[in-house]
């Protein structure tokens, strides 16, 4: 017999919270995407607005961890750590740390792009030297290469991805315009409804 789950009411909140704001990026994605960049690839449209739904938990961001246990937080580090020569210990850690970066240099480059510029100006490490562009497109190609076995039916996705990564990166700067828009607009409101 099955066990009954414990009802929680702050997780169903959390689950119509992750729910309405996987609904308002895919909105958002899929009317950038088709009319702006002419890009109506359903599996990309959702995989992103998946992403940025995911990315929105900060714990989601930095889930790769270094030997000492300490979260990966610059691009420089999960390049060395998604390297079997080096860091990873097999090709499917590779596999799962490059697609990781494919993520990561996604959501910053699309979404805060003078956050990267920063980070690079401040930083005196290795993601300085990163083309998050190059590298990300680069890693969602590595991750097409694992075509075997329990990865062959992912693989052409993520070649799409590489393909697509301008595209993509174009896309969520709309999004983020848009989202800056509507933020602007709720402020107005609330402004007004509190004057």
């Amino acid at each position: 017999m099955a066990a009954e789950p414990i009802h929680h009411p702050e997780n169903e909140s959390f689950i119509e919270t992750t729910q309405t704001l996987r609904g308002l990026f895919e909105e958002l994605v899929a009317r950038h995407f088709e009319e702006s960049l002419h890009l109506s690839d359903r599996e990309i449209i959702l995989y992103v607005a998946n992403l940025l739904s995911e990315f929105s938990r900060v714990e989601k961001l930095y889930p790769l961890r270094n030997a000492q246990g300490q979260p990966l937080e610059d691009v420089g580090e999960m390049l060395l750590a998604s390297n079997p020569l080096l860091e990873a210990s097999s090709f499917d850690r590779e596999r799962e740390v490059r697609k990781h970066i494919g993520d990561f240099t996604l959501f910053f480059v699309g979404l805060f792009p003078e956050a990267v510029n920063r980070w690079r100006l401040r930083r005196q490490r290795l993601d300085s030297l990163v083309d998050y562009v190059r590298t990300g497109k680069e890693s969602y190609f590595i991750v097409s290469e694992f075509n075997l076995y329990e990865y062959k039916d992912s693989a052409p996705f993520f070649k799409k991805m590489s393909e697509q990564f301008e595209s993509c990166v174009f896309g969520l700067n709309l999004v983020k315009r848009n989202l800056i828009e509507m933020q602007q607009e709720s402020y107005v409101r609330a402004r007004k409804f509190l004057v």
